[in-house]
């Protein structure tokens, strides 16, 4: 797991800014089967968003401490009910956003 510094935090944000959520937390709030999808995108794509639905009993702060404290997922930043994930690819052909943090 890479520990991200502000220069590479700004990077990763700026990188996201266009994306759409590719994932969202509803009624069914948290559980171990969608932590498991969130590291296989991890795994596809390194950076993308979650969003957190207006029926969700979750909220944005626990949302990011179950991804960080049962995944080597990072949590870039949160907007609103927006947040930004970021994690090192265990596939070498993957690694895009992870080899620019490295070189910043």
């Amino acid at each position: 797991m890479i520990s991200l510094r502000g220069k590479q935090r700004r990077y990763l944000r700026a990188s996201a800014h266009d994306m759409r959520p590719l994932f969202s937390v509803g009624k069914q709030g948290l559980t171990k089967n969608w932590l498991d999808q969130l590291e296989d995108a991890i795994n596809k794509r390194e950076l993308f968003k979650v969003n957190i639905l207006a029926n969700s009993e979750v909220d944005t702060t626990e949302l990011k401490t179950f991804i960080e404290e049962n995944s080597d997922i990072q949590v870039v930043q949160t907007i609103g009910h927006t947040l930004v994930l970021f994690g090192e690819s265990d596939e070498k052909e993957n690694r895009h956003y992870s080899v620019m943090v490295q070189k910043i």
